[in-house]
């Protein structure tokens, strides 16, 4: 599925999100970032705004476009998992964000089996030996 939206100075975010209870992995693909008609020569930053490892918020540049020296920025299908938000950070705009939005049907395993695999992960790390400190 294909994936568009436009930043603006009156419009300064847009928030992907997906049903999280459905039975599907969500990969947002995202390929270009670019400056559309109307922008002004100023520094435009987009930035994607998500949740880290420990579910804390973070906000990471992607883009500064400027209309006299870099009005378009390839990224290439840059993968991010929803929700993600997208924030013009700095400028003004018009801030237009092209990707793919993939589904794919998740492999299905029951929470038992989850449950077993978790065991036997922990009897193996019993066997493993203790990590010792690097050699200075």
């Amino acid at each position: 599925l294909l994936l568009g939206c436009e930043l603006t100075a009156s419009t300064k975010s847009y928030t992907f999100q997906v049903d999280e209870e459905d039975n599907f992995d969500h990969i947002l693909a995202l390929s270009m970032v670019c400056l559309t008609d109307g922008a002004k020569d100023e520094c435009n930053v987009v930035e994607v705004v998500g949740r880290n490892h420990e579910n804390q918020e973070i906000a990471v540049p992607v883009a500064n476009l400027r209309l006299s020296c870099q009005p378009l920025l390839s990224l290439d299908n840059f993968k991010l998992q929803p929700p993600v938000t997208f924030r013009l950070a700095a400028g003004s705009g018009p801030v237009h964000l092209a990707g793919w939005h993939r589904i794919m049907h998740r492999e299905g395993t029951s929470f038992e089996e989850d449950d077993d695999f978790s065991e036997e992960d922990e009897e193996d790390e019993e066997d493993l030996p203790p990590i010792m400190p690097a050699k200075k």
